[in-house]
């Protein structure tokens, strides 16, 4: 078999490795929900954690993409799921009988739904929806099949929370003229009487994460000291008992059933690292796991198997995720899904070496269109897989977000990078989550200035570091705000790269900001920006778009129709750029294009993958041979 015949089949290969998504237990905690593609095709799943055996219940009825959670009933006999038109997110919320497989709807609504929410009796679900414009909560009553809007704000409403007595609920917004704030308020079911619980200071975000069991405190999360941190609030003295020391950050998951311990997972160097706490004294423990990443399911209220077990998804850079069972009392854990390797074994994968390199915004490669003056200096933290190439092509691939970071676990596309020979670098440039709300403070008002100078450092960093890169052959490669990376770093340090695949970017902040679903214009274009009628300048300036003129390099752009995050519009944008400015289309030209149908915002679906690994593993051969 030739070696590009041997390459195929690897993409083949790593597409079809089957993904475990959402491990959601039941209220009684026998049973765990979750999606599974082992069939090729994503799939709701049932497991027993008595006897370790799942069994898929859908058929094609769940969508392909895996990227909303699911919820069970109250009764254990059904579970609800969000179902969207080919990735479009604009969601409406449906179930599926276990025992049947009929699925029907449940929710439809204009806008995109969320499942806050179940009732304990199981009457009432918690929706948060965008149907009359910006993210609000509203309550749909099972029996009369009734939904009724319970908030009416400008800004967008978060992380519902029913009671478990189902009349209060908790939420977090913004009634300041500061878009860096976020609030916590509780109100009654219906919405009315909101009362703002006032934890922490104006500018710092706070959020209710779940209530207590016997419904008179609330788990919240609150940055106001630096870090994120946990704490308990008592609703009747209007306390806050805060746990940790703030030497990391820290966020709250949930209550146990005891109501005396909560759990939380803790960021440092590039893992996470599940917690739990005692109340009363404030001691904590971490889990006895391996350095990775570890999340405790889909979130509150749907961790606890029993009194002391709790379902985890655990994973590292070569360890593909897998569920398990922790007991908090043996401190030992089962393992309920094993991981699924494929033809692949764990020595097949290459490990993330952690390095930080110090940036002050600016880096060496030269700015061909908008110059700064250096900022602070920083530490700034990374991670880089070595291809074992000789020497090795570097692609750069900054996370999409920007809120977000990359970490110490498995990353399918690093992955199909490497196994392509070619070595990954990921930046946690300043913005990026994990290091406090300083350093996420950053990027606001600052979008496309000090954070692309720390990717663009990184590369130089480890190039002019590492003897096995090839500074010849470097590409740059981003997703969502990743995306949005590609395309600044193509165009403002084209000395730097050989190439740069832009997948779902953004180029064009002003059709960005009118374009993109409201919570997202409002949460992310307005409160790093400001308003695009009061800022022209800055969305102009910070519009890759603005210096395409600037493109040196081949560049792949990447998108998805049916995107309403990142709607289609902005790689349309450039493309219809470059083409006025006499570029060429097409292979071996300027650029290339693709645009991918009954796709949104990226898909987990096992044929898209497949897809998108051939058109990047295609372009890279060509243009970085």
């Amino acid at each position: 078999m030739s070696e590009p015949e041997q390459q195929r089949d690897v993409l083949e290969e790593l597409a079809r490795l089957p993904t475990l998504a959402h491990p959601t237990a039941s209220p009684d905690g026998d049973r765990v929900a979750f999606y599974y593609d082992v069939s090729g095709r994503n799939e709701l799943h049932v497991l027993d954690t008595d006897t370790g055996e799942h069994h898929q219940v859908s058929d094609g009825q769940v969508p392909r993409n895996a990227r909303w959670f699911v919820r069970w009933a109250a009764d254990g006999e059904r579970v609800f799921f969000h179902l969207d038109d080919d990735g479009n997110e604009q969601n409406d919320v449906h179930a599926i009988d276990l025992d049947s497989g009929a699925a029907e709807p449940v929710v439809e609504m204009d806008g995109q739904v969320m499942l806050a929410d179940v009732s304990d009796d199981g009457e009432t679900l918690l929706l948060a929806s965008s149907r009359d414009g910006q993210m609000n909560l509203y309550v749909h009553d099972l029996p009369s099949g009734e939904t009724t809007k319970i908030t009416e704000y400008e800004r967008a409403v978060w992380g519902g929370h029913l009671s478990p007595d189902g009349e209060r609920v908790a939420y977090s917004t913004n009634e300041t003229d500061d878009y860096d704030n976020q609030d916590a308020y509780v109100a009654n079911a219906d919405g009315s009487e909101p009362r703002n619980l006032d934890i922490g200071e104006v500018g710092a975000e706070a959020a209710p994460v779940d209530w207590s069991p016997d419904g008179e405190r609330l788990l919240v999360s609150d940055n106001t000291e630096e870090l994120t941190r946990a704490g308990v609030y008592d609703l009747a003295s209007d306390e806050v008992t805060w746990l940790g020391d703030l030497s990391h950050e820290e966020s709250p998951v949930g209550f146990m059933p005891d109501g005396e311990r909560v759990l939380a997972t803790r960021t440092r160097r590039c893992s996470t690292l599940p917690v739990v706490y005692d109340i009363a004294t404030g001691e904590s423990r971490e889990l006895d796991l391996p350095e990775g990443v570890a999340a405790f399911g889909t979130g509150a209220g749907e961790v606890a198997l029993d009194d002391d077990r709790v379902i985890v998804i655990h994973t590292t850079p070569t360890s593909r995720p897998e569920l398990l069972a922790y007991d908090l009392a043996a401190d030992e854990y089962d393992t309920l899904v094993e991981a699924e390797y494929g033809p692949f074994e764990q020595d097949d994968f290459a490990d993330a070496e952690f390095l930080t390199f110090h940036s002050d915004g600016v880096p060496e490669t030269p700015a061909e269109a908008v110059e700064h003056d250096p900022y602070e200096e920083m530490e700034i933290e990374a991670l880089l897989y070595d291809s074992g190439e000789r020497p090795s092509p570097l692609v750069v691939n900054p996370h999409g977000g920007p809120r977000h970071h990359d970490s110490r676990s498995f990353d399918l596309y690093t992955q199909f990078l490497v196994s392509q020979g070619y070595s990954v670098l990921q930046v946690n440039y300043r913005g990026s989550t994990g290091r406090g709300r300083a350093f996420v403070e950053e990027l606001y008002d600052d979008w496309g200035g000090a954070e692309q100078g720390d990717v663009a450092t990184g590369a130089e960093h480890v190039i002019a570091e590492k003897e096995f890169l090839d500074g010849d052959r470097v590409a740059v490669f981003g997703g969502s705000y990743g995306g949005y990376s590609a395309y600044w770093q193509m165009v403002q340090y084209p000395e730097l790269y050989d190439a740069g695949i832009a997948w779902i970017g953004v180029t064009e902040l002003f059709d960005m900001a009118e374009n993109t679903m409201p919570h997202f214009r409002s949460e992310l274009m307005v409160k790093y920006l400001g308003e695009p009628d009061e800022n022209e300048a800055l969305y102009e300036e910070r519009s890759p778009v603005t210096y395409a003129e600037n493109l040196s390099a081949p560049l792949l752009m990447i998108h998805g129709v049916n995107d309403r995050r990142v709607p289609v519009s902005q790689a349309r944008i450039f493309r219809d750029r470059l083409e006025e400015l006499g570029f060429g289309a097409g292979e071996g030209a300027d650029y290339e294009y693709e645009e991918l149908g009954e796709e949104g915002h990226a898909s987990s679906d096992q044929d898209q993958k497949e897809r998108t690994f051939r058109i990047l593993a295609d372009f890279l051969e060509r243009r970085l041979a």
